[in-house]
């Protein structure tokens, strides 16, 4: 049985498409043209399936020898690139337990989460607390690459929005006093309105109330693809239209976490490489279909059957190699840490805000899995 990426890999387009896509956009254009060129020539039943191999000799010349000047320059690439050594790491609450505990584990990173009432609360900590934090991570040799927190920026409410925007300018400050550079978070949302009214309204609100907090912190603000939160910025048409009305700021990008385009239905493959050069920071997680359910129930169901779950890595649907392979392929050294929710695992045995023992179980399989990819 097919598995929810196989079934992406056989509908996403025919030889010519794949073959035009191997040998970069350039070549592609060329290669598209002359097949194009062929097929109108006849509507002959049965004709189209050929047309791949009537190319013009002119064409094929010119797409060879794209694809071998295109070949020599990445091996030229991997020549002088290092072994890959990205920092693996988890996210989960701050104490001084979990970060021994990820230490011992043989992690190097994490994500913290940092929003109202939690450990890492900006809005309470005193400066003594900051340093204690501080020394416990250094302790440990733990580098923190994101505070993750899920709040709407753009709240129609203006009290909640206040809140929030404080909230986060907070973050940033203690995100730049403890060196972690990036805030994960949703985009904001509001349904009432129509995307471009949202994306403007994102656009001005995190020029107005972040960017100064930013520049001053060197801090940059992540979107994580979660479709139920406050976000827009879920997919690559959300992704599309921010980073469009952001013009390239040096103060976004995504945080990108494949399991959610799983579970949406698009290929988390593609998007990663179509995107890869605004992720700055990754969830790994996976996401398992299944598909009898699915089947006899469609995504609303009648009887509320769960088709889906979040895994850990390599328990799912995700070709974890060919995501890492592109990450790679551009030089990627950030984080990417294991998000647990597993159920398998103890993601609804972990009360917190230390792991528990089911839940550290979790975090040890998944790195096992892991180590073939991530030294």
């Amino acid at each position: 049985m097919l598995g929810f990426a196989g079934a992406i890999q056989l509908s996403a387009g025919s030889g010519a498409d794949r073959a035009a896509k191997s040998v970069g956009a350039g070549a592609g254009a060329g290669l598209e043209r002359g097949v194009r060129k062929q097929e109108c020539r006849t509507t002959a039943p049965g004709w189209r399936r050929h047309t791949l191999f009537r190319m013009t000799r002119r064409t094929l010349i010119g797409t060879v020898a794209v694809a071998a000047t295109m070949q020599a320059q990445t091996r030229e690439r991997r020549a002088r690139r290092k072994e890959w050594r990205p920092k693996l790491g988890v996210l989960g609450k701050y104490t001084p337990a979990n970060v021994e505990f990820t230490r011992a584990q043989g992690f190097t990173n994490m994500i913290l989460s940092a929003g109202s009432r939690s450990e890492l609360d900006p809005a309470s900590m005193t400066e003594a607390q900051i340093e204690q934090v501080k020394t416990t991570l250094q302790k440990n040799n733990m580098h923190v690459s994101a505070f993750q927190i899920t709040v709407n920026h753009i709240d129609p409410d203006p009290q909640k929005r206040a809140a929030i925007n404080t909230h986060i300018v907070k973050a940033i400050e203690l995100a730049g006093k403890l060196g972690v550079p990036y805030i994960g978070t949703a985009s904001g949302k509001d349904s009432a309105k129509p995307l471009t009214e949202q994306v403007d309204e994102i656009v001005r609100v995190y020029n107005e109330k972040y960017f100064r907090a930013c520049e001053t912190n060197r801090v940059r603000i992540l979107w994580e693809p979660w479709p139920e939160g406050p976000n827009v910025a879920t997919s690559p048409v959300g992704f599309s239209a921010l980073l469009k009305g952001f013009d390239n700021s040096p103060y976004v990008g995504l945080q990108y976490d494949p399991s959610h385009l799983v579970r949406q239905f698009m290929d988390p493959i593609e998007t990663a490489r179509e995107f890869v050069d605004n992720i700055y920071d990754v969830h790994l997680k996976d996401t398992e279909i299944f598909w009898p359910v699915l089947r006899a129930g469609g995504i609303n169901p009648v009887n509320n059957a769960k088709w889906w779950s979040y895994r850990i890595p390599g328990m799912g649907s995700i070709d974890w190699r060919e995501f890492f392979s592109i990450l790679q392929s551009v030089g990627y050294d950030g984080a990417m840490s294991i998000e647990h929710e597993d159920p398998l695992y103890g993601a609804s045995n972990n009360p917190g805000p230390d792991f528990s023992d089911d839940f550290k179980q979790g975090f040890i399989m998944a790195k096992r899995y892991l180590n073939q990819y991530v030294p």
